[in-house]
Parts: structure tokens; sequence; C-alpha cells
């Protein structure tokens, strides 16, 4: 007999594991334009310090974008549409850490930091 596999499309909100009631763990963010990427519920995001814009979470960088800040909800393409309005989490919940999308070439330090900042945060990563 042959064996099925089903593929689980991403879903908005699919790596949820638990957050605070009444939608306390989200809020509406903006997110910048002009990044050339598309936003995936998931997506880890960084804050920028000038513009408190969010983004794809940018290890390297200086201009706040390196700190991770919250974990973005739903999909969207800040390059096509300008800014975004989204929702985000960026408190009081737990993700599960295999549905996260990290930059690519993250380090192993990165990675511990961006996790450090989002338990700073009470966004506990379960893997």
């Amino acid at each position: 007999m042959p064996t099925t596999v089903l593929n689980d499309a991403i879903r908005p909100g699919a790596y949820i594991v638990s957050e605070a009631n009444a939608s306390r763990s989200r809020e509406v963010v903006v997110i910048a334009g002009g990044v050339a990427a598309d936003y995936n519920p998931g997506t880890v995001l960084g804050q920028i310090t000038a513009s408190k814009k969010f983004t794809i979470l940018t290890p390297g960088a200086s201009d706040g974008s390196q700190n991770a800040a919250a974990i973005y909800y739903g999909f969207g393409d800040a390059l096509a549409n300008g800014d975004l309005r989204a929702a985000a989490h960026v408190r009081d919940m737990e993700a599960n850490g295999l549905y996260l999308t990290w930059p690519a070439g993250i380090s192993t330090p990165q990675l511990n930091a961006a996790m450090a900042a989002l338990t700073a945060l009470g966004i506990l990563v379960r893997t």
C-alpha cells in the first residue's frame, strides 16, 4: 500500500505554542518597506532604532535590527507595498522553534543572542 505524505502549508500563527489572553502578546507593527524579501509567519524581526520600524533580523547590523524584537504573524511583501502594517508577537508567548525563520547564515553566537533577546521579551522558543 503506498504511503501518503501530507504537507501542511505554513499558515499565519503556525509557530504559536501558547500566548497571553486577549491577544496581549500581539501588536500591530510597521514593517519597513524597501526590503527585498517576503515576510512569512514565524519570521524573526529586529527593530530599527531610528524609525522604530521592524525588519527581518539582521545579525551584524548596527541600526537596531541586529536585535531580535518580535516574530511576524502573517504574510506580506513590504517591498511591493511600501511600509506594511502587520501583526507581530512582541511579548508573552511560546513559539515552536521549528516553525521560526532565521536569517540565512546566522551563526551560533548570533542565534543565542537573538534567543536571549526574545526571552527578555517573554517570548520563549521551544524546540
